[in-house]
């Protein structure tokens, strides 16, 4: 079985090479589809460098919500199964072989977790896939996900949706009757280097996730992102104690 795999970018240009190797090292790939917002860095050249190598991409240009540009990727999808897979993450070895051993009839999708590449420590480890698959309980996810397509080809994500579009997927999967199978193998290593700890990441992410009605629509969420707040917090320190080493 081949599957069409989804990739949302927007200036990934420096995660994007090592994601698209492992995708195509460990996924049966009919057609790469990428959904890009105008990348101005090298993005959309190392897109068309897989094209040259693959033969098999597909570059739709996008500007708006990840809400919008999921739907427009939905709509581009030709396989019985696709992939949602984030711009950051790498896939373990054997991604697609291992979930497709979870497939029957009654799931209509599959969730490997995501490890934070920072995170090393056995115990913060095991505490944060703990807490990883207590949220997406809740709240579902995209970094690795493979879809049943005839389980979301008619679904109407809301176009302002640039967080929490992930949820509405999920739950679109399990109102039609299907399982959302989560597990931690296979799963996908999110890129998360230092430099991406600062408080402008930091106000962002939590400005979109309050507008979009966390406190609200998924209060579940709020004791488990504890444990993320406090982590993100530890990593910032870790930052801005380097750069401040760095200018000594």
């Amino acid at each position: 079985m081949k599957v069409d795999v989804v990739v949302l970018t927007k200036n990934s240009g420096e995660t994007l090479e090592k994601c698209l190797d492992a995708v195509y090292k460990n996924v049966p790939v009919s057609r790469l589809i990428v959904v890009d917002g105008y990348s101005t860095d090298q993005t959309v050249e190392i897109i068309r460098r897989f094209n040259r190598k693959h033969h098999n991409v597909v570059l739709i240009s996008e500007r708006g919500t990840r809400g919008k540009a999921r739907q427009t990727a939905i709509g581009a999808v030709d396989t019985e199964w696709f992939m949602f897979v984030d711009s950051d993450v790498i896939l373990c070895d054997q991604w697609f072989a291992k979930a497709e051993k979870l497939i029957t009839n009654e799931v209509g999708a599959v969730w490997g977790i995501e490890l934070w590449s920072v995170i090393h420590n056995p115990i913060v480890l095991k505490l944060f896939k703990q807490v990883t698959m207590k949220i997406f309980e809740t709240r579902g996810g995209t970094h690795d996900l493979l879809v049943r397509h005839s389980a979301v080809k008619d679904i109407k994500i809301p176009g302002d949706l640039h967080v929490f579009e992930d949820t509405f997927i999920k739950k679109w999967v399990t109102q039609k009757g299907y399982k959302v199978i989560s597990t931690y193998d296979p799963y996908c290593i999110h890129r998360r280097p230092l430099h991406v700890w600062t408080p402008n990441t930091a106000v962002s992410i939590a400005t979109e996730e309050i507008k979009h009605g966390l406190f609200y629509k998924y209060p579940k969420l709020i004791p488990s992102y504890t444990f993320y707040v406090a982590y993100f917090f530890y990593q910032l320190l870790r930052s801005v104690t380097k750069n401040l080493s760095r200018l000594k």
